[in-house]
């Protein structure tokens, strides 16, 4: 995987969904799928495994999932746990744009 800091260091924002697969319901793919689809260019849309990167979670004290987060220019600009929905996802991406 490429390193965290190459991947929130750009010019446009990039929203990363902090998961794991024992508790990723399948609609947050096809979310995220609407979301990416709906911003094309204008945005990045990542999915990270907690379980997987146990160092960055830890480092960003990603206490439950999913967590959202929305990086640009290497800065957080937004956070937020708990399930949300395409429509609110692309709404609030879209104030960073």
């Amino acid at each position: 995987m490429t390193k965290f800091g190459e991947l929130i260091s750009v010019a446009k924002p990039v929203l990363i969904d902090f998961y794991t697969n024992w508790n990723d319901r399948a609609t947050t793919i096809d979310t995220l799928r609407n979301v990416a689809a709906a911003l094309g260019n204008n945005a990045k849309v990542i999915k990270i495994d907690i379980e997987k990167n146990e160092i960055l979670a830890e480092a960003l004290h990603i206490k439950e999932n999913p967590t959202f987060m929305i990086y640009k220019n290497g800065e957080m600009l937004w956070r937020q746990t708990g399930h949300k929905d395409a429509k609110n996802l692309i709404e609030t991406v879209l104030e960073y744009v």
